[in-house]
């Protein structure tokens, strides 16, 4: 009986000791998004193996993201020059691996160094490019990544395809009108130029990489790795220094046609960072709708009320379209008494004594969603109502329900009955109220905006 609070699955702990050769010292929750857990193992000898061990608990078969995608990612970059994980065993019982544990810092953005952070980001670019330039048949992962493309379409639309029949039992039954047009829009607008085909890590960029010094120590999260389109990766770069800004793009995209010997496209990298937030958007909205208890909420509306807003932007930046943010409702209506109070205990009388970092980070989420929760009793009947009549000018009709505008809204999307720029215009209006009405939450990554691109 080991002496760590923890819920790991029946067994995994023990396979971490087998594995590991040795006994578990540390194990603390990792505080991410994905479950996740920071381990030592100390062996007879005294040694001491720094783990990370990462856990599916509920794996979907030919899901497009995939921790055993991942690993297997690993294992098969270890013999390159690309610098991964170590991957030190695989649980198919437990669907879990243990990777070695990089002693750098992935916060790139909460440099202060500015120069710093252009030699790491310079950095990181020359191993995209070396990555890009990897020989895709001596990488042994056809098992694991399926056949490669064949059509610019299928390097475009290929995970986001699978990412829609991975959920297509939750997407039957569920009205999102900003989802129905950006999915549509991609197919529409797949970029026909594609420079080769190549491994792409599909989620690359700022914090989804270590670095220690001025270098890149190791990328992680390979999750969403597959054969694509070399431009989809950097416009994955745009999304990621979106939400964690680390100096802006200025100059990295010709650094890497410089170093890879690829041509740098500007409307692809436009795409593929629109793409990557709707291939995005269908998990989120999924768990925003039916929250699993073990997920954090509060992280996931954020990303959906901003990955919306950030999406409209986009696809306008794309397409050259002007779009402005509408003014809000007043902010004089009274406060919920039973929310207000709750969310100001947490604050002022729980928070401050919680030591353990992932209690204090779900606590706070919890104020959070408290607060959110009065702003939507204070707010959501006239932003609803605001909808229902912008949507019944533009479809020229009367609605008595905002759920009706907006099925409505979808079928006249499907039918490519409307202006695109009128279209879009509502449609960034409504996530801008969204991000609004979710300012509580929206505070875990405020004021976020794109680069520019070259």
């Amino acid at each position: 009986m080991n002496n760590f609070f923890h819920n790991l699955p029946h067994g995994l702990y023990e396979w971490v000791e087998e594995v590991g050769g040795g006994s578990i010292t540390r194990l603390e929750r990792h505080l991410a998004r994905r479950e996740a857990w920071v381990v030592d193992i100390t062996a007879p000898n005294g040694s001491v193996t720094e783990g990370f061990l990462r856990l599916d608990r509920n794996p979907i078969k030919g899901s497009t993201t995939s921790l055993y995608k991942e690993a297997m990612i690993c294992q098969a970059l270890g013999d390159t020059d690309i610098p991964v994980p170590q991957l030190h065993a695989w649980s198919d019982e437990h669907c879990a691996a243990l990777l070695a544990r990089d002693g750098g810092r992935s916060d790139i953005d909460a440099l202060e160094d500015t120069v710093r952070q252009r030699a790491i980001m310079q950095d990181f670019i020359r191993i995209i490019a070396r990555l890009h330039r990897l020989n895709t048949d001596t990488l042994d992962l056809n098992k694991v990544l399926g056949a490669k493309p064949q059509t610019a379409a299928e390097l475009a639309l290929g995970d986001l395809d699978l990412q829609l029949m991975n959920f297509k039992r939750f997407l039957a039954d569920y009205t999102d009108p900003l989802m129905t047009y950006a999915v549509q829009w991609l197919r529409r607008y797949v970029p026909q130029e594609v420079p080769q085909m190549a491994l792409v890590q599909g989620d690359t960029g700022p914090v989804n990489f270590m670095f220690q010094q001025n270098r890149v120590s190791v990328v992680v999260d390979w999750e969403w790795g597959h054969w694509g389109d070399p431009m989809e990766d950097l416009g994955n770069i745009c999304v990621r220094e979106f939400w964690n800004p680390c100096g802006g793009l200025d100059g990295l995209f010709k650094l890497y046609e410089q170093e890879s010997g690829l041509p740098y496209q500007r409307f692809s990298a436009q795409y593929y960072r629109i793409q990557q937030n709707v291939r995005g958007m269908v998990g989120i909205h999924a768990v925003c709708a039916k929250p699993p208890p073990q997920e954090p909420l509060a992280w996931y509306l954020c990303y959906r009320y901003v990955t919306d807003r950030a999406t409209c932007e986009g696809i306008a930046d794309a397409m050259g379209i002007r779009i402005a943010r509408p003014e809000m409702p007043t902010t004089t209506a009274s406060a919920d008494l039973l929310a207000s109070t709750s969310a100001d205990s947490l604050r002022r009388d729980v928070l401050p004594r919680v030591d353990n970092a992932f209690a204090h980070s779900r606590a706070l989420d919890a104020a959070r969603l408290i607060e959110c929760l009065d702003r939507r009793l204070r707010f959501n009947a006239i932003l609803e109502n605001t909808e229902r009549e912008e949507i019944g000018e533009l479809l020229g009709r009367r609605f008595t329900a905002v759920a009706q505008a907006q099925q409505s809204l979808v079928m006249a999307i499907e039918a490519r009955a409307l202006d695109d720029e009128k279209l879009l215009q509502h449609l960034a209006r409504k996530a801008y109220r969204d991000e609004w009405l979710y300012a509580p939450v929206v505070e875990l990554y405020p004021d976020r905006q794109w680069s520019p691109l070259d």
